[in-house]
């Protein structure tokens, strides 16, 4: 992803600033998402897994990126601290 494109991308939701995943966390989102235990905002199990993910500022909801897209739909950001 464009480092000028995270830049001026924001949370939908909160309009908080947004920071790249590290390779940690998204490797233990996607073992969550293989044993089907990672849940969506909206309480749906995740089923795909992610290439990489956008951290809103508070560190509380992460969005994910497929196909080095993000996926910016607040009902597809996923919880963090789960």
């Amino acid at each position: 992803m464009d480092e000028k494109l995270l830049e001026i991308m924001c949370c939908p939701e909160t309009h908080q600033p947004l920071a790249r995943a590290g390779a940690e966390l998204i490797d233990d989102l996607n073992q969550r998402i293989q044993a089907g235990t990672l849940v969506d905002r909206v309480d749906e199990k995740v089923a795909e897994p992610i290439d990489g993910g956008l951290i809103r500022e508070d560190g509380k909801i992460l969005f994910p990126i497929r196909q080095d897209i993000p996926v910016m739909l607040i009902d597809q950001g996923i919880p963090l601290g789960q």
